[in-house]
């Protein structure tokens, strides 16, 4: 096997990107703050065509260095907003007419490979600080919160992590 050069893989400009048609995923950043977190976020907003990403309370916004380190230009492709709190961030995107899940461990919570779409919905998923989570607030606001299995030793991944990992299962939906 050959590994691919950059050239030959026919990557979206960035108008291009700007122009395609895209996932109908929203991603909210609850006090997210680590910038190098953010940016990563940013690059798998990008490689998944997400619509846009919320930015919220502590959460930096672009153009940032260190956001840049990580998001190797995804800040410039994906569309994203500002919010004093994901709170308002939630209201505004249920406005839209997003159904909003937060990613959380709660009582009653899906388990994301139990995930079911369709076609007509635009859906939003909140990720939390990365010590405290999703605030208990937001959680409150959202229509349902999904989690992800673990079995190890330990109860939380890296947010940038997990975001990856949702973006990709809501990418296998067909979107």
């Amino acid at each position: 096997m050959r590994k691919l050069r950059t050239v030959e893989m026919h990557r979206l400009t960035v108008e291009e990107f700007h122009a395609a048609e895209k996932m109908p995923l929203v991603v909210v950043l609850d006090d997210v703050r680590s910038l190098y977190n953010v940016g990563s976020i940013f690059r798998t907003a990008d490689a998944f065509l997400v619509e846009a990403i919320c930015l919220c309370g502590i959460t930096a916004c672009p153009p940032h260095p260190e956001i840049h380190k990580t998001a190797l230009g995804g800040e410039d492709s994906v569309a994203w907003r500002y919010y004093a709190t994901a709170a308002e961030a939630v209201d505004a995107l249920h406005d839209e007419g997003y159904f909003v899940y937060a990613i959380e461990q709660v009582e009653g919570s899906t388990m994301l490979d139990q995930l079911v779409t369709t076609e007509d919905r635009r859906y939003a998923v909140v990720f939390g600080n990365e010590v405290k989570g999703v605030h208990q607030e937001v959680v409150d606001r959202c229509d349902a919160c999904l989690e992800i299995a673990q079995h190890g030793t330990k109860h939380s991944m890296n947010v940038a992590v997990t975001a990856g990992i949702v973006m990709w299962e809501f990418s296998k939906r067909n979107f």
